[in-house]
């Protein structure tokens, strides 16, 4: 199931995430000006923007599974790079790129082992992975809560998670299975400060939750959770660096 999103509230209250991009736009850089980058779970486009300022003699292409991000991102980019919506799952590129680039959003993928695949199956030969999202101990105390509140009141997400954060043992062995070489996969502690902490609650962390219950009961159990919550919010990011 597509998590759905609330693409609009996410674009204006994802200053976390743009600021946790950086980091990893730091690490390409030095990408060859006309080389090909690929952007997987684009959200709305802010970091595929500035993706277009790093490369700009050559392409950049962005895809998301989520048809309300790609909407907005679309929006944002108008022709100066191609998007779609997809699930990374599903990626089959007809060419291969010279650079991938994610940042928080593959620990919404179920499914690691194909994920790591599908990515380096995208990459050409000696191509560079630079990855960010979420790791082992993400948002621990925020998990707390939701456990909590869903055993009181949501027996319907009781044991119920959308993410997987992996540890980097884990992901450097499904790189290496992927066919991936020079891989570094570290951990990486960004205490979080909301500007509004309700919304970028409700947006980045409990899309998923909420899309399970029926409409009367989102309103309540998100209440709930933010009640619980207290900045910093305990954000710990995976990174990876690799190359085909």
């Amino acid at each position: 199931m597509v998590t759905p999103w609330d693409a609009r509230t996410y674009d204006v209250s994802s200053a976390p995430q743009q600021a946790w991009a950086t980091d990893v736009l730091a690490r390409v850089q030095n990408v060859p000006p006309d080389a090909t980058v690929l952007d997987v779970g684009c959200g709305t486009g802010r970091v595929t923007e500035s993706l277009l300022a790093i490369v700009p003699r050559g392409h950049v292409l962005a895809f998301d599974a989520s048809e309300d991000m790609v909407a907005l991102a679309r929006d944002r980019l108008g022709d100066r790079a191609e998007v779609w919506c997809q699930d990374v799952l599903d990626l089959d590129l007809i060419n291969r790129v010279d650079v991938i680039v994610s940042t928080a959003a593959l620990h919404w993928v179920t499914d690691h082992d194909r994920m790591w695949v599908r990515l380096a199956d995208a990459l050409r030969p000696g191509g560079i992975l630079e990855v960010q999202c979420g790791g082992e101990g993400n948002i621990a105390r925020v998990r707390g809560v939701i456990d909590t509140v869903a055993r009181d009141s949501f027996p319907e997400l009781v044991g119920f998670s959308p993410w997987v954060f992996a540890s980097p043992r884990d992901t450097e062995r499904r790189l290496h299975a992927a066919g991936f070489n020079g891989i570094r996969c570290w951990l990486e502690g960004r205490p979080t400060y909301p500007q509004d902490i309700g919304p970028f609650v409700r947006t980045s962390i409990l899309a998923a939750h909420l899309a399970r219950l029926a409409e009367d009961r989102r309103e309540p159990f998100a209440a709930a959770v933010v009640a619980g919550v207290r900045p910093p919010l305990d954000y710990v990011r995976l990174n990876v660096s690799a190359h085909a």
